[in-house]
């Protein structure tokens, strides 16, 4: 069936709120609004004001609040308008959700998702563009997921609910109106490997969530001038599928990482590192990276897109690392 990528999100709770009782959503709009990207449009007529709670504007206290739904046994999604927002959060999910198994010595699970949109692209300026995954991706206690094509979106979510601890999936604000087919039977799909969505042979481009549209539309521009680029969606940022990265980089000797966070202490440095560390003598040149600038979002378009990684940004990098120019 054709679909889109908002779509395939909101069969996905609509699916869990079906199958299982304790699975309710909260968040600021989530209910009478339809939720502020309308992800969640028609729930609140289908379940009800019980299991599509509208929360006030505190991201602290409803985060917290499904963090205790958890732990009371519920399995709660959690709504944030915007990463940027959930930093008024930050404090509830590293002090708290990532680290209540560990402090009880076992005894407290927190199977808690929280579901966020990320990324620029749309002229939402600085305080609603910023690609902030990468922070959270280094906290113990959490995993990260980043849904790029309209199967995750449609099965990252039931499997994150059966996860033990807490799961933030982050939904790129440019994908929701993505369209495409999905399989009728769409369903649960894995949340710990990487997926290899292009093949190649002469360079691996490593990326996720948004700018996998780019790294994509970027390959068929290097095909063209007869260089095979590999490209692989990480899907999940923690934990890392690194044999995923490594097993890439051993075939094509080079790799390309496109990150839409800051370049500075990025996840993009990570994954870097951990290539240097464990395939070095693999390698046939420097791995390249493209990031965003280190600026707020600016809100003007050409500012905007000149801030973000673009297609070309990612072929002169790839030609870079293959010395094609």
């Amino acid at each position: 069936m054709k679909t889109t990528y908002r779509e395939a999100i909101r069969a996905a709770m609509r699916e869990a709120l079906e199958r299982d009782e304790r699975v309710f959503l909260m968040g600021e709009d989530v209910g009478r609004y339809g939720g502020c990207f309308a992800v969640s449009k028609g729930l609140l007529d289908e379940f009800g004001p019980d299991r599509i709670r509208d929360t006030p504007l505190s991201e602290s206290a409803f985060v917290g609040a499904g963090i205790g739904a958890s732990l009371g046994g519920m399995r709660p999604i959690v709504e944030i308008m915007t990463v940027n927002f959930s930093l008024l959060a930050l404090d509830q999910i590293m002090n708290n959700a990532a680290t209540l198994l560990h402090m009880s010595g076992g005894q407290c699970s927190v199977p808690l998702v929280i579901r966020m949109t990320t990324g620029g692209g749309r002229q939402l300026a600085a305080q609603h563009s910023h690609s902030l995954e990468g922070w959270y991706a280094h906290i113990p206690g959490i995993r990260i997921i980043t849904p790029a094509t309209l199967d995750d979106a449609r099965g990252m979510l039931w499997t994150a609910l059966e996860d033990p601890d807490p799961v933030l999936m982050f939904e790129h604000g440019g994908l929701y109106n993505a369209e495409g087919e999905l399989a009728d039977d769409a369903g649960p799909v894995d949340i710990d490997r990487a997926a290899i969505r292009r093949a190649g042979a002469d360079v691996s481009i490593v990326t996720y969530g948004g700018t996998l549209r780019t790294c994509l539309a970027a390959a068929e521009v290097l095909a063209a001038d007869g260089v095979d680029a590999e490209v692989i969606d990480l899907r999940t940022l923690r934990p890392l599928d690194s044999t995923a990265i490594l097993d890439s980089v051993v075939r094509t000797h080079r790799a390309v990482i496109v990150d839409e966070g800051w370049r500075s202490g990025s996840l993009s440095a990570e994954i870097s590192a951990r290539i240097m560390e464990e395939a070095f003598y693999d390698l046939d040149a420097p791995v390249q990276r493209v990031c965003s600038a280190e600026v707020p979002m600016p809100y003007a378009k050409q500012l905007e897109e000149a801030a973000l990684p673009q297609v070309a940004d990612v072929v002169a990098a790839v030609r870079a690392t293959t010395g094609g120019g």
